[in-house]
């Protein structure tokens, strides 16, 4: 692809590096942009260094927020005795959308992957294991992805807090083995968090 601007060329490579973007799309968002107001393309350029510069995660939960805790974990309706445990905050946001969990979230910021490299010290488990054993959860649900990694990931955490005297589920298997959370139907996962079941019942299945 040849360009007549080394400016339009930067900004088409820096566009094509966000992911399922790739250089003929990127090329006609650009385009797209340059036609655009000049308050338009600056606002978006605001909005995104705002983003980037300001953004906090939650010191309780690790859910990204714009203050030290997040919305959710400041909601004195929400149940705080019990937490779901997610890979990111992708899958905060679809739970959410259900409208089925009252309680509280712990976002993990991803899941164990030798193959990639992750480990269980690069992850948000450490935290959850002191709130475990500081005796402040009642039930801990776990909501990863139903793979090969995020079912290591459950059994992991569960293996650490076994002998701890609380209610330890999973969501119920209405997600299809192998899918990603957050492209499950609302309904579906709905389901799922309310029929929850006991997670040793899981392992065994």
């Amino acid at each position: 692809m040849e360009f007549s601007s080394k400016l339009l060329e930067n900004a088409v490579y820096e566009m094509s590096q966000l992911p399922g973007i790739g250089k003929r799309t990127a090329l006609r968002l650009v385009l797209h942009l340059l036609g655009q107001h000049k308050d338009q393309t600056e606002r978006l350029t605001f909005a995104l260094q705002n983003m980037r510069n300001e953004l906090k995660y939650c010191k309780n939960c690790h859910n990204i927020s714009d203050v030290d805790l997040c919305e959710l974990c400041a909601n004195s309706s929400r149940n705080d005795r019990i937490i779901c445990v997610v890979e990111d905050i992708r899958d905060v946001m679809a739970i959410e959308s259900t409208g089925q969990f009252k309680g509280l979230y712990h976002v993990l910021g991803g899941k164990i992957s030798p193959i990639d490299g992750v480990g269980p010290s690069d992850l948000k488990i450490e935290s959850l294991l002191q709130k475990v054993n500081k005796g402040k959860v009642d039930e801990l649900i776990f909501a990863l992805s139903s793979t090969m990694e995020g079912d290591t990931t459950n059994f992991y955490i569960f293996r650490k807090i076994e002998d701890a005297n609380i209610t330890v589920s999973t969501i119920a298997r209405g997600i299809a083995v192998g899918d990603e959370l957050e492209y499950a139907d609302e309904v579906t996962l709905g389901r799922s968090i309310v029929n929850r079941i006991p997670f040793e019942g899981s392992l065994k299945r």
